[in-house]
Formats: structure tokens, C-alpha cells, sequence
């Protein structure tokens, strides 16, 4: 009997490995070569120059290399901009550089074209990579100066969401007993935005013909696992796991979009930001990034796959019911999550409410922090 090499799906579809491998190589600070018909350029994350790539870029003049950084990245840099631009750099100069990239104090110091189709691909190849967004593009003849370099087309990067979620399947599943939760069970699928595999807990025994309620978790490392003060996403998580379990059962999506979606590294980054005065939104804008750049049709596919069609939505953030209902599951009800107040998050859920519209009550978590003290 012939068994089929998990290969060969995934060899059905190179434009997914050249992209997937992209990813890899912009993760590791390595350059790819970014191909659109008869343009090439050559990518490399910001934030991984250093001054050995510096010296090899410096050795291409007088070919073109410049910065592409996003609109809320000029904007922070002092230019009224809705739309990414590329900034020249006749010369490499971290010092330069990093202040362009990342410094939120730094202002703008030449003029920023508007991006062209390859260095908008290439900030999305930064995004998907999850690093910060910014990108050295490079004109195609610096490929000489990298042997060796990796190709990946810029239709291939523009569709790599959409291909993800197409590709979506599920790998393995078991029982796992959670406390608050014993009857319960992991289900892991592979596709959808992040980098890593998603995983659905189906807690208790929902009946699926009928309305199942539902929570989309996207991960927090230091919330879930380190107890962190500076959210109430653990809090939330450990909520609707009861919740459910005490309720008829659910499902909960427990999915890769840390820092909602922008990685761990620039979230990190993003509570210094905070610390120094910034509310969380406004930091996420200072390193370059969109307000909220998770989607979450995969997470509608997962349910889907797993059999609900109607949903009761646990959340208080308005674009998961939006993008759930967009994706063709009915919403039958909608639920709100309360985590703790501390002293720690009140700005951050302030920041929630007022700058992205979410329902959150602050009187009532409040309550609801007291009678747990109590």
C-alpha cells in the first residue's frame, strides 16, 4: 500500500513554499528577492541591518536603495501621509536608520515618495514575518552583492492570507482535562494568519446544531501564561473556558495574533512605548503599524470545520462579530468578557473602548475585581 507524502501537498502549491520560506529567511535578517513581472528588488527587514550589511549596501552605489515605512510610521515621523512612502538613502547610517525606523521622538529628514507596488510588497512581507514594518528595498542589480538569494513574486506575497486560509486542515486532537474546564478537547489546526498552528478547545459537549457559543482568543504570552497586569487578556481566557464549561459547553479559538498580530517582539517594544507615556494604540502607530492588522476569516473556516454554523459570540471587540457574520456564520447572540481592573491596565482598556469601539464597562469590571478581592 502506498502512503501519500504529506510532501506532495505541500509541493502542489511552490508559490506557498516560496513565500513561507520568504518569511524564514526576513525572520532570520537574511534579504529575498522580491519579483513583479519585469522588476526585482531586493528586501531586507530594517531591523536587521547591521553594520556589515550596511557596509555591502553602501558598495551598490549608485544603485537605488531607500526605506519603506508605513503611514503611521510617516505620520509619526511629521509627514500627513495615508499611504506608505520610501525615503532614499544615499547612505547607509544606522544611527540614521534606526531613529527613521523605530525612534518615536525622530522626525522626518528628506522627502518619501509614495511606495511603489514592490516596496508595498515588501512592508507586507515585514508584516508577515511579524517584524517591525519597515524594509530596505534594494534595486535588483544588489542581488550580485547576495549570491544566492531567494526569489518570492509579489502576487504570490499580496495572496499568501487568502492561500493560508484556503490550506487550513486539521492535524491532531485529544482530550486535554483544563482546570475549571475538565471536559475538554484540543484541536489543532495547520494554515490560517500566524506563523505558528492555531488550536480550537472544544470545551464541553456543544450541541452544534444549535447556537454554539464561541470566544476568538488571540494569544498573549505574557498575559495567559505570565499572569502580566498590563492586560486582562489571561483573565478573559480563563473566564470563557469556565464559562463555557459551566454553560452547556463551546468552542474557544485559541489563535496566533500576539500583539494583535503584529509579534511578540514589536509588542515587547510597543510596552516600553507605554511606559513612557504612550496608550497602546498610539505606541503600536509609533513603530509603524496599523491599529489592529488581524483578520479572522481562518477563524471562521476552524469553526466551520468543526461544524457550528450559528454562534454566540464571547467578546467585547465589535470586528470579530463583523468579520465572523462577513464570513457567512450567523450570530445569534453576543456576549460580553470581563477580565480584572488594576492600576496597571485601566489606560490600556480605556485606549480598548474609546479608540477601537470596544464594549467594555469599566464600572462593571470593576465590580467584578472587587468581588474577587473579596
Amino acid at each position: 500500500m502506498t502512503v501519500p507524502s504529506l510532501w506532495s501537498g505541500f509541493a502542489s502549491d511552490a508559490t506557498q513554499v516560496d513565500v513561507e520560506r520568504a518569511l524564514a529567511e526576513i525572520r532570520a535578517g537574511r534579504p529575498v528577492l522580491l519579483r513583479d513581472e519585469a522588476e526585482r528588488v531586493v528586501a531586507l527587514a530594517a531591523e536587521a541591518v547591521d553594520a556589515a550589511l550596511c557596509a555591502i549596501l553602501d558598495r551598490l552605489r549608485p544603485a537605488s536603495t531607500r526605506l519603506a515605512l508605513t503611514a503611521p510610521r510617516l505620520r509619526r515621523l511629521g509627514l500627513a501621509r495615508r499611504e506608505a512612502g520610501a525615503i532614499a538613502l544615499p547612505v547607509l547610517d544606522m544611527t540614521r536608520l534606526h531613529a527613521l525606523v523605530a525612534d518615536p521622538e525622530a522626525r522626518i529628514d528628506a522627502p518619501a515618495a509614495a511606495a511603489t507596488p514592490l516596496e508595498d510588497g515588501a512592508l507586507e512581507l515585514m508584516r508577515l514575518a511579524q517584524v517591525l514594518p519597515a524594509a530596505i528595498v534594494a534595486d535588483g542589480a544588489a542581488e550580485t552583492a547576495f549570491p544566492g538569494l531567494l526569489g518570492v513574486g509579489l502576487p504570490d506575497v499580496l495572496a499568501y492570507r487568502a492561500v493560508r486560509v484556503a490550506a487550513l486542515r486539521i492535524v491532531s486532537r485529544a482530550q486535554v482535562p483544563l482546570e475549571g474546564a475538565p471536559d475538554s478537547e484540543f484541536v489543532v489546526f495547520r494554515g490560517g494568519e500566524g506563523l505558528r498552528d492555531q488550536a480550537a478547545i472544544i470545551v464541553g459537549r456543544p450541541d452544534f446544531l444549535r447556537p454554539v457559543l464561541v470566544r476568538l482568543h488571540s494569544a498573549c504570552l505574557t498575559g495567559d501564561l505570565f499572569g502580566s497586569l498590563k492586560c486582562d487578556c489571561g483573565d478573559q481566557l480563563r473566564y470563557a473556558a469556565r464559562f463555557m464549561a459551566e454553560n452547556g459547553g463551546g468552542v474557544l479559538l485559541y489563535l496566533d495574533q500576539e500583539g494583535r498580530g503584529n509579534g511578540l517582539a514589536s509588542k515587547v517594544r510597543a510596552y516600553d512605548l507605554q511606559a513612557r507615556g504612550f496608550d497602546t494604540y498610539d505606541a503600536d502607530a509609533a513603530l509603524g503599524f496599523d491599529s489592529d492588522r488581524r483578520i479572522f476569516d481562518f477563524a471562521a473556516e476552524m469553526l466551520k470545520k468543526l461544524g457550528a454554523r450559528r454562534v454566540r459570540v464571547m467578546t467585547n471587540n465589535p470586528e470579530k462579530i463583523a468579520a465572523l457574520a462577513a464570513a457567512g456564520l450567523e450570530i445569534a447572540d453576543e456576549q460580553r468578557v470581563l477580565g480584572r481592573l488594576t492600576d496597571h491596565n485601566a489606560r490600556y482598556l480605556e485606549a480598548k473602548r474609546d479608540k477601537a469601539g470596544h464594549f467594555i464597562d469599566l464600572d462593571s469590571v470593576a465590580r467584578l475585581t472587587l468581588r474577587k478581592i473579596d
